[in-house]
């Protein structure tokens, strides 16, 4: 019996740990479905729910989405952003010049502290978990360090309320196989996990990807793959018949309606 309760209060305060997460602040960043420091680029024709942007990269670096130029009146004209029918919401740029692409300097590095808010973040509930192997496991909210490359072979579900959080720090890459799917229940929200990837992100064709990736090196998609979340990297993102549909910004939410308050 002593065990017993044993094993049970030390569950109870891993479930107090994990819920206590405080959320990392993606600030403006997280007006984008997908933002670059290098470069966004679709192999074939991709859907993407939400703005995208890249800075301090130039527009061309923004290629396969046939863009449309939105100008002023101006002589010559002067674009102010850009449109794209892969793309439901606007393309920003650093050389374009609507007040939104003037302070994307200002998104990239809410990109960057967010990343390293993640990074840092100590006292991990989980490390090494299955070496990296999150096939088949279900996980609850918390925080997960590892120390290696993570891998998902197969489906994984991540389980919580929709007010939990989950913190992936990943010191390698993080692959998930082709056809795959990492499956939300009990309410969790892809707005509150965030994966923080020191590698690449590679999620192969025909699969599902839930979460924030906020990534230090590439982030590729592969054909036919999705993600509800955000692309957030800090050098390329590559997609091919991806959809990218990013969910609600609620801490950017709050934070205008108390800005209008005031």
């Amino acid at each position: 019996m002593t065990k017993f309760v044993l094993i049970a209060a030390l569950g109870a305060i891993a479930n107090v740990s994990a819920a206590a997460l405080d959320a990392v602040k993606l600030h403006t960043a997280g007006d984008y479905a997908i933002l670059s420091k290098t470069g966004i680029t679709t192999a074939s024709t991709s859907v993407i729910k939400g703005d995208i942007g890249v800075s301090p990269i130039f527009s061309p670096a923004i290629t396969g989405f046939s863009l449309r130029a939105v100008t002023n009146d101006a002589t010559p004209p002067i674009t102010l952003v850009a449109t794209s029918p892969q793309v439901t919401g606007n393309v920003y740029a650093a050389d374009y010049v609507s007040p939104k692409a003037l302070v994307l300097t200002g998104a990239i590095g809410d990109m960057e502290m967010a990343y390293t808010d993640a990074a840092g973040r100590l006292k991990p509930d989980h490390l090494d978990l299955g070496s990296g192997d999150l096939g088949g496991l279900t996980l609850g909210p918390g925080l997960y360090k590892f120390g290696t490359s993570v891998s998902i072979p197969t489906n994984f579900t991540i389980s919580g309320s929709s007010d939990d959080m989950w913190i992936f720090q990943v010191a390698g890459d993080l692959t998930m196989a082709a056809n795959k799917k990492v499956i939300l229940a009990g309410g969790a929200l892809a707005s509150n996990i965030i994966w923080q990837v020191a590698g690449f992100v590679e999620v192969g064709a025909g699969a599902h990807m839930e979460g924030i990736l906020l990534v230090k090196t590439a982030a590729h998609f592969r054909t036919g793959s999705s993600l509800n979340g955000r692309i957030l990297a800090q050098t390329a993102v590559t997609l091919d018949s991806s959809t990218v549909t990013q969910p609600p910004h609620v801490g950017r939410i709050l934070a205008q309606t108390a800005d209008i308050l005031v």
